[in-house]
């Protein structure tokens, strides 16, 4: 298993690895760099995913479909909140439908877990399961949007069928005014974290809390960020914020 210390999952599984600079939210990107550090370590599934410029690493496009890391959940006797390719998205131009379907099949034989999957291409991700995939209840179908520029996104979401819609507002780089969360059951909130963060404002994050408010949605707080994202901290509004989607919906 893949430990992780991101707040709202247990583990990582990654039978992809890889992918393309999407948007102004995939600038500092952390898996460009862990797959930069991944590959300088000898890692033979991250050569050629990155390649340095301007002193940082960035994608090149390339993807590694790791079919040995396929069933690796069958191995999880214990349940667990799963996110499904952090390093890479699911629903990348360059990923088979096939290997989709292989992904899908893996979720569908494993019912004890629950499969977190995020993506920035919610458009390809409603065209692949509209061929035939089955609505898994165990699997959580999310997006994510980094400022006003991508708010399409949660349109082409709503445009998915799953039993859970997510929003991952993360890293928040500029307002969302106007986000409509309509049929979007949870939404993550983070500022960005690293060398070269960029400043997460408070009237962004109120912007999202009150749209989580109106609509029935969870709300997420997972951080401030920053530089040192442990000093800034998590607490909005005096409190930490861990709220789950309900799973009776």
């Amino acid at each position: 298993m893949t430990e992780t210390s991101i707040e709202w999952t247990d583990a990582t599984w990654n039978p992809i690895a890889g992918c393309s600079v999407m948007s102004a939210g995939c600038t500092n990107c952390y898996a460009m760099r862990m797959a930069a550090r991944l590959e300088a370590m000898g890692v033979e599934k991250y050569r050629g995913l990155t390649r340095k410029t301007g002193g940082r690493a960035k994608w090149t496009g390339e993807i590694f479909l790791d079919a040995a890391s396929l069933h690796i959940p069958h191995r999880w006797s214990r349940p667990r909140n799963v996110f499904v390719n952090s390093m890479s998205d699911l629903f990348h131009p360059d990923v088979p439908k096939q290997f989709i379907g292989q992904i899908w099949e893996v979720m569908r034989e494993t019912p004890r877990h629950t499969y977190q999957i995020l993506t920035k291409r919610p458009d390809r991700m409603a065209e692949v399961l509209s061929q035939g995939f089955p609505v898994l209840p165990n699997a959580w179908l999310g997006t994510s949007v980094e400022d006003h520029r991508v708010l399409h996104r949660l349109d082409e979401l709503r445009n998915v069928s799953a039993r859970i819609r997510f929003v991952s507002f993360e890293p928040l780089i500029g307002p969302v005014q106007g986000a409509d969360l309509r049929g979007v059951h949870w939404a993550i909130v983070g500022g960005e974290s690293g060398p070269h963060a960029r400043p997460l404002k408070p009237e962004w994050v109120d912007e999202i809390f009150d749209q989580c408010q109106q609509a029935g949605s969870a709300f997420f707080f997972k951080q401030w960020g920053g530089v040192n994202k442990k000093a800034t901290g998590r607490t909005y509004r005096q409190r930490t914020w861990d709220e789950m989607p309900a799973l009776s919906m």
